[in-house]
């Protein structure tokens, strides 16, 4: 990795995924609980929002420099925080180890996401939640046009993002059961970077 993705990338993801979109991370974080697993942790955004039925969580986060970032927001949280692993395509915890896993922002980057939802699904107990909020493939045809063309230069300059990855789609097929989805256009952000799906999956 270079500079840009070691340095800067973290500090401009920690400012545009900042104060505009805290209502969608709260609403994610809302129904977390006991041990909980954080799938590209960042800069610690979610840490306000975790409830009070959250025993301890486990960071995912490959990026020193948003791990850095995040210190302030550890150091306030009077939950537990660990960095516990730095690729979600391989976790180093045992099967069942966690009640609750929670990813925002994240599916849209992993290079094989599919491995890393097996892996998330491995980790939580049988009927644990996986609560989402990510941008994804577009529900109306013309933004899925623009999310085509802009994709290679998205992928270029965002860490590897995809904008047109159907994210209810590869959550299923990893074997959760989607239970809450909501689909919408964020009203901060231009349609084809804007299209959110957030949602609840129950682990097998």
């Amino acid at each position: 990795m270079g500079r840009y993705a070691d340095h800067i990338l973290p500090r401009v993801i920690d400012f545009t995924c900042g104060v505009a979109v805290e209502p969608l991370r709260q609403r994610s974080c809302a129904g977390l609980r006991g041990r909980v697993i954080e799938i590209g942790f960042g800069s610690g955004r979610n840490v306000p929002h975790y409830p009070r039925a959250v025993e301890r969580v486990a960071a995912v986060e490959p990026s020193d420099t948003a791990w850095r970032l995040a210190g302030a927001r550890v150091a306030a949280s009077p939950i537990p925080i660990e960095r516990a692993g730095l690729d979600g395509q391989s976790l180093p915890f045992d099967d069942a180890a966690f009640h609750s896993a929670i990813s925002t922002w994240t599916l849209c980057t992993i290079p094989d996401v599919g491995a890393a939802l097996a892996e998330i699904r491995r980790v939580l107990k049988p009927g644990g939640q996986f609560r989402f909020v990510e941008h994804g493939l577009a529900p109306d045809r013309a933004v899925r046009r623009w999310q085509r063309r802009l994709e290679p230069v998205q992928r270029r300059i965002a860490g590897g993002c995809h904008l047109t990855r159907d994210i209810p789609g590869i959550i299923t097929a990893a074997g959760f059961r989607i239970d809450q989805l909501d689909t919408f256009y964020d009203r901060h952000a231009p349609r084809p970077y804007g299209a959110m799906q957030l949602g609840v999956a129950v682990a097998g």
